[in-house]
């Protein structure tokens, strides 16, 4: 499934596992140095199949621009956030909630309270100060969002009249969840669910975020809901519904564009990543995690293919 994606080899890894035992970037001149411009960029991917996608839908978009792109694959955050500070990637594909506490749990440890919020624009406030501070620009958050989310199987929603989680909540139902372990403890889990929604969380069915199993656990009726995400592209496989967090409990997880600011700061990369905030949609991501998750599609060509279809790339 990766055929299309540069993949990193060992000696690349061990210098960017390396780079993050090295000094911090706050100390360095490249934080006061004007936007950079390079055009040879490299473009970090997560691994998993949406990063992956984001990553070969930047590459594409800087390529038309006539910038020189590989992509390469680093398996986590603690990995690729320190290459991209150094310098060793350029641009990655990130979450606007989750990388604002990351950077924050970096600086003041773990135990830091949240700067992220449900409101978009203070979580990019706080999360351009963070990144800022290490010779990062953090770009326009689009409308495309993966967060958690709650889903019930159609069945139920119909029997109950069920569209948000607080219908849920006024229905008084007893209520089964699959998800996390951790699920018992997180605050945008069932103790958010049972305080923000009154919810009625009996008992958490250990079976994981979006796994198979949890969803087949709703499916047949052994649990009453799963704990999945906004870009879930396999819920109608299962016979389920996402219900609306209409009281806003989940975090500003919105899909973001993050650049080395000495190498990438500059206009041209920023002019060409944003236009894909203008088409892509939450729903759209789904799908297009769906064409490599059910169908089998590479990354690169899918998404090749949807910027294609939004004017974004020629046709021939």
């Amino acid at each position: 499934m990766r055929a299309a994606v540069a993949a990193v080899g060992a000696v690349a890894l061990l210098a960017l596992s390396a780079c993050a035992g090295g000094p911090s970037l706050e100390t360095r001149s490249a934080i006061t140095a004007s936007p950079g411009d390079s055009h040879e960029l490299t473009i970090g991917s997560a691994g998993f199949t949406e990063s992956e996608l984001l990553a070969q839908m930047y590459a594409a978009l800087l390529d038309h621009a006539r910038y020189r792109t590989r992509v390469v694959t680093v398996g986590n955050r603690e990995l690729y956030e320190p290459a991209l500070e150094a310098g060793q990637i350029d641009v990655v594909p990130e979450y606007a909630a989750t990388f604002a506490d990351w950077l924050n749990a970096k600086k003041k440890g773990s135990k830091a309270a949240p700067v992220a919020s449900p409101d978009i624009g203070a979580t990019m406030t706080a999360l351009r100060k963070l990144a800022g501070s290490r010779g990062l620009t953090v770009l326009p958050a689009g409308r495309a969002v993966d967060q958690n989310a709650f889903a019930v199987s159609a069945t139920y929603a119909r029997k109950h009249h069920l569209k948000t989680l607080s219908d849920l909540g006024r229905a008084k139902l007893p209520v089964r969840l699959a998800a996390g372990d951790e699920c018992v403890q997180r605050p945008f889990c069932a103790p958010g669910l049972k305080k923000r929604y009154g919810i009625n969380i009996t008992a958490i069915d250990p079976k994981g975020v979006g796994t198979t199993p949890a969803k087949q656990a709703v499916q047949t009726g052994k649990d009453e809901m799963v704990l999945t995400t906004s870009t879930d592209a396999t819920l109608d496989q299962f016979g389920l519904v996402l219900l609306t967090d209409d009281k806003k409990l989940q975090n500003a997880d919105y899909v973001i564009p993050v650049v080395n600011r000495a190498r990438a700061g500059s206009e041209g990369p920023a002019a060409a990543l944003n236009r894909l905030n203008k088409v892509l949609t939450t729903a759209d991501l789904a799908y297009l995690n769906e064409q490599v998750d059910s169908w089998r599609r590479l990354p690169a060509d899918v998404a090749r293919n949807y910027l294609k279809s939004k004017g974004l790339l020629p046709q021939r």
